[in-house]
């Protein structure tokens, strides 16, 4: 997720693993100015939590090199955010009153006199103007220049055993302009290195997976492996195909035919075009068709070691594939960001924006809330904002570790998933019996347990927690009113009183283990790239794949933009729209086994064998009704025929 979400795939998940920042998404009211000084306006946010007295090693030198963005707040950022909400709720007389990109910029965006206002401070305290959009001034200059700008002296901060640069009290901006300026970003330096306009690597090791498979799920039993919770169990399914996920989410004859998906992911696969076509052919999806796939690209790539940037090609081909295999007719467009980190993901959702190049958009990126920044969660708002009153939905995936205490030690969700803007979309273990049949669904959460050596037994049955969907309450971002009378108290209440978001608000297909089938051009041992197959998970599937039941809707819409869609996801709650997905819908307990070579590639280097127990997601739990492991639930036959105009 965030900052993360490449490829950890001889693992659970295309799971988090790159380094970048992520900004904390507040309700939506743009970073508040309150008064400084008579002649100042506080830019709320720009001081980290981490800039403390205790961790102060001093002035930063003031020849020391500065870079930053000044993001602008446009004629209304109040109205915006107002907007954005009618706009999206299907009770407000203003429901689906889209405005277009030009239309949105002329009533919400910065006016010329406020963009030449800010460069004209900006210049005056000695910064270089490095370049200007329609949301940001981005400038270059010595700390110097940075502290008579912005008003405040930059210090280095002891941080996790390094040491950065950041704001010693929040910046602030001349109260001559009159908030023109939403926050500042790049003040503070701590993930941020030096970048280098490098070459896309080529595509990582391969990784195959070992059968023994089951085709659907429960057709091949694991009869001479032990039982697991008083039964012989199944082998993990090969991974689902489109008609399989087609039939168990209500695809029925909607095929996304008219609708614009986007995809954001950070680089780009070279292989991108021959793998969609050749997975498509050998999986009965329909051909693409000329100009059905198309790619936004960046001039130029950065921070490609940092980023793994070859293991984000297995997230896009992911995306664009399982995109593909439920909305078949969808058009989908790729956009790609120069690297992994906030300012060039930032970049990339704007383009979709401003461009209006979709109107459901794929994000299977993310990080943990607790990296995140309130600077940065002001400008991903105010991005998914001019979506909203554009008719653009925004999807992300959860997480892929569950409560995140395993992976971090403390108990958090994921950014951008906690926006209260963004719809984020959970994870389950899916269960697609023959003919197609939807069986059932647990929350997917998984704990591994490896074969005996003799044989006879699970070592430690059921086994640590290895993965599962990331979910819970947020500790920053407020509590959005569609989420109120379905959400429980409990978990609305569990940070604060007043009540928070909770995540996810829906879900679909993640765990690995019941995963999907992809087809990715890979680097074989000998050297050579071949196209070969492979089942993956993570809420990095969950996210294309309710993106593209969206298309489905938007079409059974009437091809109208369903835009910012949790307002109506919420309204339809406790209806046969939704399955109501729990840990347990058997009785009993569920698991599958599953053998995969060690050496991630055949089996020269050995085989390893292991029972993966499904439903068992950290301390999160899917129950019945609401929950935050899976939101209201995933999608039955129902829902997408639920849109339809009557």
């Amino acid at each position: 997720m965030r900052s993360n979400r490449a490829a950890l795939r001889a693992g659970a998940s295309m799971a988090a693993t790159l380094p970048m920042i992520a900004g904390a998404l507040a309700l939506g009211i743009p970073a508040a100015h309150a008064a400084d000084s008579p002649a100042r306006d506080t830019l709320a946010g720009t001081k980290p939590a981490w800039a403390t007295a205790k961790a102060d090693k001093g002035a930063t030198a003031d020849s020391a090199q500065v870079s930053a963005r000044v993001y602008l707040a446009g004629r209304d950022a109040a109205g915006l955010a107002q907007y954005a909400k009618s706009v999206s709720d299907p009770s407000s007389a203003a429901y689906g009153k889209y405005l277009s990109a030009e239309q949105a910029q002329a009533r919400f965006g910065a006016t010329d006199a406020q963009v030449a206002a800010v460069r004209s401070w900006l210049t005056a305290a000695g910064l270089k103007v490095t370049g200007t959009s329609r949301h940001y001034v981005s400038v270059s200059g010595d700390v110097a220049a940075a502290e008579k700008a912005f008003g405040t002296q930059l210090h280095n901060f002891a941080k996790g055993g390094k040491t950065y640069r950041a704001p010693a009290k929040s910046a602030t901006a001349p109260a001559s302009l009159d908030g023109a300026v939403l926050t500042v970003t790049g003040l503070d330096n701590a993930p941020h290195k030096a970048a280098s306009k490098d070459q896309l690597p080529p595509p990582d090791a391969v990784f195959k997976n070992a059968g023994p498979f089951s085709s659907y799920y429960g057709s091949n039993t694991a009869s001479g492996l032990p039982s697991a919770y008083g039964k012989k169990i199944p082998y993990a399914v090969q991974g689902y195909t489109g008609k399989q996920l087609r039939s168990a989410y209500g695809a029925g004859k909607f095929t996304g035919k008219g609708v614009r998906v986007a995809i954001t992911d950070a680089y780009a696969s070279p292989t991108i075009a021959f793998d969609a076509a050749t997975y498509a052919k050998a999986h009965g999806d329909a051909s693409w068709k000329t100009g059905q796939l198309r790619q936004v690209l960046p001039g130029n790539y950065t921070k490609t070691e940092e980023c793994g940037a070859a293991g984000w090609y297995g997230e896009e081909t992911l995306d664009v594939e399982a995109v593909h295999a439920v909305a078949p007719a969808a058009n989908v467009t790729y956009v790609g960001a120069a690297s992994c980190f906030d300012d060039d993901l930032l970049d990339s959702l704007s383009k979709v924006v401003d461009n209006h190049l979709a109107d459901i958009v794929s994000n299977s990126w993310g990080d943990i809330e607790a990296n995140q920044t309130p600077d940065l969660a002001a400008a991903y708002d105010q991005v998914f904002q001019f979506g909203a009153v554009e008719g653009i939905g925004f999807y992300f995936s959860s997480g892929d570790n569950g409560d995140e205490v395993a992976n971090t030690g403390t108990k958090q969700v994921d950014t951008p998933a906690n926006s209260a803007w963004v719809t984020a979309v959970g994870g389950t273990s899916l269960a697609v019996g023959k003919n197609d049949k939807y069986l059932w669904e647990t929350g997917w959460g998984t704990d591994k347990a490896s074969l005996s050596a003799d044989g006879k037994s699970w070592t430690g049955f059921p086994g640590a927690f290895t993965s599962g969907a990331g979910g819970g309450t947020s500790k920053t971002v407020a509590q959005p009113y569609y989420q109120k009378g379905v959400v429980p108290k409990a978990l609305a209440t569990a940070v604060n009183a007043a009540g928070n978001r909770v995540v996810p608000d829906i879900a679909a297909i993640a765990d690995p283990n019941t995963g999907f089938r992809v087809g990715q051009t890979q680097t074989f041992p000998d050297g050579t790239q071949q196209y070969s197959e492979y089942r993956i998970g993570g809420t990095s599937l969950a996210a294309p794949v309710i993106a593209a039941v969206q298309a489905l809707a938007q079409e059974a819409h009437g091809g109208a933009a369903i835009g910012f869609a949790n307002p109506s996801i919420y309204s339809k709650f406790g209806t046969r729209v939704y399955h109501d997905v729990t840990d347990n819908p058997t009785g009993s307990g569920l698991a599958v086994a599953r053998l995969d070579f060690a050496n991630g590639f055949d089996a020269t280097g050995g085989l390893l064998t292991s029972v993966r127990s499904l439903g068992k997601d950290s301390s999160l739990s899917a129950v019945k009704g609401y929950d935050d492991v899976t939101g209201v639930g995933t999608p039955t036959n129902g829902y997408v025929e639920s849109y339809k105009k009557h």
